[in-house]
């Protein structure tokens, strides 16, 4: 079986999905390769701002960036932050998902943000979501997630609880017509 990388891709988690952690999950899958896929949950909110989130690095933040929201990016590595954004730029510790999206783990881009010097689109997030080698692909084949392609729209412009839907319709599907039932040929 040939390996396809889903990297750059949105996860979306099938509404049969009920495990506590995911329900309702998108993840943008930041790498994927034959070892195993990392991602970040884009539309969980924790119970902290910005301002929460940077006073741990002595950085204060301008007004407009003070309420708002950090992301829940997954069980991994939680007390790590991680900022997805675009355009790419040049920072002290990213990995590059695609030509105008990274996700970067440096605090030289939070002192950026902070100055008016950062990306134009940025979400934080802390911790992220990861799967061995060949988990990703079992849980597909077990229909716990749908995938396609990023639209930035979803990311960055909807609010995080409109996320899941309009991840799912971005594909053609309504999750209120899907049903848990899943078979296999």
């Amino acid at each position: 079986m040939e390996f396809s990388s889903l990297k750059n891709h949105l996860l979306i988690a099938m509404p049969n999905l009920h495990d506590g952690m995911f329900d309702r999950s998108v993840i943008l899958i930041c790498e994927h390769n034959a070892e195993g896929a990392m991602g970040v949950v884009v539309n969980r909110l924790l119970d902290i701002n910005m301002a929460d989130a940077l006073k741990a690095l002595d950085i204060r933040p301008p007004e407009e960036m003070i309420h708002r929201p950090v992301y829940w990016g997954g069980p991994v590595s939680p007390q790590h932050g991680f900022i997805l954004h675009q355009p790419v730029g040049a920072w002290g510790s990213s990995l590059v998902i695609s030509p105008d999206l990274a996700l970067t783990s440096s605090p030289d881009i939070l002192e950026a943000i902070a100055e008016h010097r950062g990306p134009s689109q940025y979400l934080l997030a802390l911790g992220y979501a990861g799967w061995g080698g060949g988990q990703l692909e079992q849980e597909i084949r077990e229909n716990s997630w749908l995938h396609g392609p990023v639209d930035q729209s979803v990311l960055f412009a909807l609010p995080a609880a409109e996320r899941w839907a309009a991840a799912a319709k971005g594909l053609g599907i309504d999750m209120r017509l899907l049903t848990g039932a899943a078979g296999h040929a």
